[in-house]
């Protein structure tokens, strides 16, 4: 019944459409720091998973040798 009222609040639509520009520039700062805190993890992911892959190939070598002997 009040829903429209409530959305009133919090919706401002300038009639200046230069006040958009700020708000533009904030958004592309943040989403291009997004995406670089992104790509950051998953090459440090892929690292680790790199590490964990070898370490694995050493337990399974050492455990197929430790076998053999």
């Amino acid at each position: 019944m009040f829903l429209p009222s409530v959305l009133a609040l919090f919706l401002y639509f300038p009639e200046d459409k230069s006040e958009y520009i700020p708000a533009a520039i904030t958004c592309a700062i943040f989403l291009i720091g997004a995406l670089l805190t992104m790509r950051l993890i998953i090459k440090i992911s892929n690292r680790e998973a790199a590490k964990t892959k070898e370490l694995e190939e050493q337990v399974t070598n050492n455990q197929s040798s430790q076998r053999n002997s």
